[in-house]
């Protein structure tokens, strides 16, 4: 998907502003840096479009100076609203044989072009704020535990962060999956 001038500017619009309104996140790092990197590609700005889009409220919350990279976390409030009812993966997916979901979290990350975040990204995440009080979020599943018909989820209750785990092919309308994106 190539964005439109209007959504680009639209776009990088809301991200300084969630930039400049979440500085803890982000602390010593500058937009002017942030802005450069993107504005040099357009399939990376189409990515956060979509994370966009769909709720995630994306937000720069680290950068590698090895790799000369921003990483850019869903930082909504709650698990991203345009990312729920879904089951943990096609296999997940494919095996449930009825009232079954509109699709996955890895297949519409894979869509999208992002990643879902593992449970130790999940749990830096909680030390930028509070996230996930009402809802849970999909994380990425170690294979030991996916080949046993498992997949993992986050929330914070009680102002602790919890992994708990549940079949794979389940689905709630509470759970959606949290993203990354490097660029």
């Amino acid at each position: 998907m190539k964005l439109s001038s209007a959504q680009t500017k639209q776009l990088l619009s809301t991200l300084e502003n969630r930039f400049t309104e979440n500085m803890k996140r982000h602390k010593g790092l500058q937009w002017g840096n942030v802005e450069t990197l993107l504005r040099k590609s357009s399939s990376k700005l189409s990515v956060l479009w979509q994370m966009e889009e769909t709720g995630g409220q994306p937000d720069v919350v680290a950068f590698d100076k090895k790799s000369g990279q921003f990483t850019f976390f869903d930082c909504s409030p709650e698990s991203p609203a345009g990312r729920r009812s879904l089951c943990y993966d096609n296999k997940a997916l494919n095996d449930r044989k009825e009232n079954k979901p509109k699709g996955s979290a890895l297949g519409l990350a894979t869509e999208m072009g992002v990643e879902i975040l593992s449970e130790e990204q999940y749990k830096f995440l909680h030390t930028l704020g509070n996230f996930d009080l009402k809802t849970s979020s999909w994380l990425f599943t170690p294979l030991h535990i996916r080949v046993l018909g498992g997949a993992i989820f986050g929330d914070c209750r009680y102002q602790q962060v919890f992994t708990y785990h549940n079949g794979a092919e389940s689905y709630y309308a509470a759970r959606g999956f949290r993203s990354f994106i490097c660029v």
